[in-house]
């Protein structure tokens, strides 16, 4: 016997209303972070200042991805969508992050130091984290591969906005400009992972899993911890996951 805790329908209301929300405050965010970014590259020929940009401007397809799912009345239908486009921008950044970093070993494209970058990468991780927990926090208890992918894809750059700042600072200070590269490098290895899973659909537990018999539904069933034992308004039910043998 199984015990599912699922989340009411009032609250999946409200959860999907703060899907929407979040989601709406990452795009707006990462708009304004693009515009600052690229331009403040541009003026100080900073290509990681400007992949920082074109960063952003994935995560904003990203998140376009989740918010067009969730417009929808019966958003678990556009899930699979969902998550193929946040898998794509996870590669897509990978392969530029990875093209830009190997460029900037090769001596080109070097970052200059730039005050509106270190500003901007310095305010990118402060709210970033608090946008991809709120996200993820969400999208786990309802029980949502896309959002949760998403609050990764949110996460992913919080790291690059702390590899940024960091790539920025040595240069000004002591002219390691190979810093900056080399950690970018393991982002990229990171957000290949975040993609693939995201792509197979890992990111998260879909839903409560049915009575099959073939796993159980419980938080330890899930590889991220996505099916919350304890959400705050749940519907409880149970299945007989028992078989007759003759």
């Amino acid at each position: 016997m199984t015990v599912l805790n699922l989340p009411t329908a009032a609250r999946r209301t409200l959860l999907q209303r703060r899907i929407r929300l979040l989601v709406a405050a990452t795009i707006t965010y990462n708009v304004i972070e693009a515009a600052v970014a690229i331009t403040a590259g541009s003026i100080a020929s900073s290509s990681a200042l400007i992949g920082f940009g074109l960063d952003s401007i994935v995560e904003v397809a990203s998140a376009a991805a989740v918010a067009w799912q969730f417009s929808a009345a019966d958003h678990e239908r556009r899930e699979q969508t969902a998550l193929r486009v946040i898998a794509i921008s996870f590669f897509a950044l990978a392969a530029y992050v990875t093209f830009d970093a190997v460029r900037a070993l090769l001596g080109v494209g070097e970052a200059e130091h730039s005050t509106p970058g270190l500003i901007l990468a310095a305010l990118s991780l402060v709210i970033m984290p608090f946008l991809s927990y709120a996200q993820r926090r969400a999208g786990r208890e309802l029980g949502s591969a896309s959002a949760v992918a998403d609050s990764k894809q949110t996460l992913l750059c919080t790291y690059l906005s702390g590899v940024l700042l960091v790539g920025l600072a040595l240069n000004s200070l002591f002219g390691w400009s190979w810093a900056d590269p080399i950690a970018a490098l393991v982002i990229a290895a990171v957000a290949v992972k975040e993609g693939r899973e995201a792509w197979r659909g890992d990111a998260c537990c879909p839903h409560p899993l049915a009575a099959s018999g073939d796993a159980p539904a419980t938080q330890e069933g899930c590889a991220d911890g996505c099916c919350q034992t304890d959400a705050p308004a749940t519907t409880s039910i149970s299945i007989d996951t028992t078989k007759e043998t003759r």
